[in-house]
């Protein structure tokens, strides 16, 4: 009788097998477009004279050519309050870098890349960010009491409208996660913004929760509301996806093509101060 049963369960097995058909979905793709990374970041401490702006073409979702980078642009970037001027080289690799950037807090500026025939522009005010005045690790306040969660803590600016950006990445993950906040109900005051890593990761993405010995490096980041709401839907956006990469929805940012309006391109000019900090997690 096992027999019988082996040989009729080998039998539908073929036979499913027999009528497997191969199945091309086709996947609609839009114009491959310009994606500019301008993230112009002014560390606390530092003279922020080093600068550097990425230029590469979007590709489909399911492409893996990994070599989109852009060269042969121009790139500069111009004070629009003193009109001084900061040329950014091309390193032929699809980074263009600059020593002489002046940054100055409050002050706006303006982004002009020359490519292919078109010109793309954009406008942003460099903006501040509060300093960080403790760093610490508890279980009280997250999601579940069990896991270890890191906190950031810092003083809101009375009377300003303020907006922020959180990275946090723990070393040996392999993608860092963004956060955002505002300060509409919490102006002025002190806040305690804590982060905590989920005990499951279906994605493969982190090694699961915090544990003593690990390390999470921090940037802590002041933005404009413009780039709070264009980031905050970008975040809601990508799950898994690389920042710039296919998604769901295309999320338009500040950049914008003067000569050809309808080829606009992806990304985002930015200009923020940030703070970099770290912290190790010990043994309670």
């Amino acid at each position: 009788m096992k027999t019988v049963v082996k040989l009729f369960i080998v039998t539908i097995a073929i036979l499913f097998t027999s009528c497997e058909d191969v199945i091309d979905v086709e996947v609609q793709q839009g114009p491959e477009r310009l994606v500019i990374e301008a993230s112009i970041d002014w560390e606390k401490g530092t003279p922020g004279n080093e600068q550097t702006i990425r230029l590469r073409k979007s590709t489909p979702f399911f492409d893996t050519n990994t070599n989109t980078a852009v060269t042969g642009a121009t790139v500069d970037i111009t004070n629009t309050n003193t009109q001084e001027q900061f040329v950014f080289t091309d390193q032929n690799d699809g980074t263009y870098t600059t020593d002489s950037f002046v940054p100055v807090l409050g002050q706006s500026y303006s982004l002009r890349i020359a490519h292919d025939g078109e010109i793309y522009t954009a406008t942003e005010t460099m903006t501040s960010v509060a300093d960080i005045t403790n760093v610490f690790q508890d279980r009280e306040d997250g999601f579940d009491e069990e896991l270890l969660e890191v906190h950031l803590v810092f003083t809101d600016p009375v009377d300003e409208e303020n907006n922020y950006l959180f990275k946090f990445q723990r070393r040996g993950d392999l993608l860092p996660e963004l956060e955002v906040a505002e300060d509409e109900f919490v102006n002025g005051n002190e806040i305690d913004w804590w982060y905590e890593l989920e005990d499951d990761d279906e994605d493969g993405e982190n090694q699961g929760p915090f544990a003593p010995g690990d390390t999470v490096d921090i940037e802590f980041f002041g933005i404009s509301r413009q780039y709070y709401d264009y980031i905050k839907i970008l975040i809601s956006q990508i799950g898994g996806v690389g920042l710039f990469e296919s998604t769901p929805v295309a999320v338009r940012g500040n950049c914008i093509n003067e000569t050809n309006p309808d080829n606009y391109p992806f990304g985002y000019f930015r200009l923020t101060e940030v703070v970099r900090t770290s912290y190790t997690f010990t043994e309670e």
